[in-house]
């Protein structure tokens, strides 16, 4: 029986993986990579020549079946997205799910994930946190915001650029405009920023400076 490994890789700065997770990827049979042009440059960097194949959103539904058959026959595999942790708001899911339903070891290696530094920058408290991904688009989005009005803990949200003033004017109609938000951009990279203050104070500096990079979003709970 095969093993899989979950190995996170750098959200940015290419200096932010591990020792571990190098050897790791060095060693396997195989590595699961979102985007094998993305991954490729990381492997380069760390001279890591070890065979990639594409594992994403779009064909895992598809490759769960040939890639079990394979860790059941002894291969080693390591999985990796474009950046972070795999499975949090990146595919692994499936894979690792499909694993434990058949018996084959899964190793999750510690490592970057984009939602930690935020949280702890954003300055807000993180004892006790929700972690909620991206919303949904549009089925189901309101709905969601109106439960999250009543959210006492901490929330964490991940949004694309192009939808960040959207979402931070939603945030102030359901949650109101002196909720507490911290938006972090770009972390671990060179132009990387916090922007901290109310709904409408944030709302107000990325409507006048529209946002480009990875973003993070982390709301105060209702009081």
């Amino acid at each position: 029986m095969g093993k899989l490994y979950v190995v996170p890789t750098p959200i940015g700065n290419l200096k932010d993986i591990t020792l571990r997770a190098i050897d790791t990827l060095k060693k396997v049979d195989l590595i699961l990579a979102e985007d094998t042009r993305t991954s490729g440059k990381l492997l380069q960097h760390y001279e890591i020549a070890t065979h990639m194949q594409s594992h994403h959103m779009h064909n895992e539904h598809k490759s769960i079946d040939s890639l079990i058959r394979r860790l059941q026959s002894g291969d080693i595999i390591a999985l990796i997205s474009d950046a972070g942790t795999p499975a949090i708001s990146d595919p692994g899911f499936l894979l690792t799910r499909a694993c434990i339903e058949n018996a084959i070891e899964v190793e999750c290696l510690p490592g970057a994930t984009a939602f930690v530094p935020a949280l702890v920058n954003s300055g807000l408290p993180n004892d006790r946190f929700v972690f909620e991904g991206f919303l949904p688009i549009k089925k189901g989005r309101q709905t969601r915001m109106k439960e999250l009005a009543e959210e006492s803990r901490t929330m964490v949200f991940y949004e694309s650029p192009h939808k960040l003033v959207k979402t931070l004017t939603q945030f102030a109609d359901y949650f109101g405009e002196d909720r507490p938000v911290s938006v972090s951009r770009e972390l671990t990279k060179m132009y990387e920023e916090t922007i901290r203050g109310t709904t409408s104070d944030v709302l107000a500096h990325f409507t006048k400076n529209p946002p480009k990079g990875e973003l993070v979003l982390v709301v105060g709970g209702k009081k």
